[in-house]
């Protein structure tokens, strides 16, 4: 049972899809994973993907990935053990529509951040960083090839994270 004396770690999380996800050929990427796992594991990382999740765990914050994929918890925790990068939490289509949809007869958007208490969201998609105020969290919105992207992710944290410094540790 919680504490609830005691104030929660922030949390952010990051889509997958051309956000952690990109192509070789738009983005600079990780190297891939060295054979065999170069086969099973398909996708490659942004470039900085590993060191921006473990900064932000190492400043304190949980990482999370909020994907609309249907890609299993368990494939997105072992490519990402690949690149020694574990997260804190992992929400994909299933997990999201047995969790946030459930029984609701209207149909919710494909995230919602705020129902996993998770105060940033890092996505490409304009429609899923426009909703950010009508369901209770911020959102960074990711598209294009940025060498300064962790630079900034890291900020927009920050930002929020002193904007509500009663709520986070």
């Amino acid at each position: 049972m919680k504490n609830h004396d005691s104030p929660q770690k922030m949390r952010v999380s990051f889509d997958l899809d051309e956000v952690l996800f990109v192509s070789p050929e738009t983005h600079k990427t990780e190297k891939p994973p060295i054979f065999p796992f170069n086969k099973i594991f398909k996708e490659r990382l942004r470039l900085g993907t590993p060191e921006l999740i473990n900064e932000l765990q190492r400043l304190g914050y949980e990482v999370w990935v909020y994907t609309s994929s249907y890609r299993s918890e368990e494939y997105i925790r072992q490519l990402f053990k690949l690149y020694k990068v574990h997260f804190d939490g992992i929400i994909n289509a299933q997990r999201h529509l047995r969790e946030v949809q459930k029984d609701h007869t209207t149909i919710l958007p494909q995230k919602v951040p705020s129902h996993y208490r998770i105060s940033l969201h890092i996505d490409d998609e304009t429609i899923i960083c426009s909703m950010g105020r009508q369901y209770g969290y911020h959102a960074y919105q990711l598209e294009a090839q940025d060498d300064d992207w962790k630079e900034k992710i890291l900020a927009q944290a920050e930002h929020i994270k002193n904007m509500h410094p009663i709520e986070f540790l």
